[in-house]
């Protein structure tokens, strides 16, 4: 795929095009201005400033200890490169305990750090308060599924949703957070299946990590696309630097892109059923 030259800035109407349309959206993580420029012209969609910089970045086990401050500043540094991609923002841990907490810290991610977007880790209980969000104005991804920040409360790092009761729930909460104006959902490490009927039933853009390739779009860590992660690589990344005659991050990010849109990734490897 040859890099994308003056491309369209991407929005939330190009993106409900690209969800009738039925072309996949190509996502990936990024936290600084040089690889988000790199993600920028290879044509990634949607780059997420994700608090998995915490793991990558800061060298922390969880996600936990990362700060709205982190997420400020990292997003400042993508944010001020980037021409094509529509950049969203993680809102970390305990960043949104109630709905003024949860507005003046969104405010920051988008005033100062150039967020056009913010993604919350969600389930039902916090429906009420993403409700008040979206009413004021603010874009919002909804990540459910496996919720890293959660992953103590969760046991671990484990597939959500593989029982009867708790594939109802997911689907029932996909159901109420578009029925109050999210423009996102993200799914994380859910069974194919469930995430399949979860796009379907959906109206606005679902995009997976570990869910399958019935998602409307695909999200990678960019060090487990890149092959730069140390020790346990998730079952659902591929390395798209070890591909053939890709010899430079610029060339593994385009080939990502081509993979995605192209549907051949994720393929049966890296699903969870």
């Amino acid at each position: 795929m040859s890099v994308l030259i003056e491309q369209k800035k991407r929005s939330l109407i190009e993106f409900a095009k690209l969800k009738q349309s039925g072309e996949k959206i190509a996502a990936l993580t990024a936290y600084d201005a040089s690889f988000a420029q790199i993600f920028d012209k290879a044509g990634i969609d949607w780059l997420l400033v994700g608090d998995s910089l915490g793991n990558v970045i800061q060298g922390q086990k969880t996600t936990i200890p990362v700060t709205i401050d982190h997420m400020v500043y990292h997003t400042q540094c993508v944010s001020r490169v980037v021409s094509h991609a529509y950049v969203a923002a993680d809102m970390p841990f305990l960043s949104y305990t109630n709905i003024d907490v949860a507005m003046h810290n969104a405010a920051r991610l988008m005033q100062e750090g150039g967020a056009s977007m913010v993604k919350l880790e969600c389930d039902i209980s916090h429906l009420a308060l993403v409700e008040k969000m979206v009413s004021e104005g603010v874009p919002v991804c909804v990540h459910m599924g496996l919720r890293p920040q959660q992953v103590e409360k969760m046991g671990g790092y484990r597939v959500q949703g593989r029982d009867d009761e708790s594939s109802k729930a997911m689907q029932e909460a996909a159901i109420a957070f578009e029925n109050i104006g999210v423009d996102f959902l993200l799914l994380e490490s859910v069974p194919r299946k469930l995430a399949a009927t979860i796009t379907a039933k959906s109206s606005i853009p679902v995009i997976g990590i570990g869910a399958g390739p019935e998602c409307d779009g695909q999200i990678l860590v960019m060090h487990d696309a890149l092959g730069f992660t140390q020790g346990h690589v998730p079952r659902f990344a591929r390395n798209f630097y070890a591909g053939k005659g890709v010899d430079s991050v610029n060339k593994a990010a385009e080939a990502y892109v081509s993979a995605v849109k192209s549907v051949d990734f994720p393929s049966e490897e890296h699903c969870f059923n």
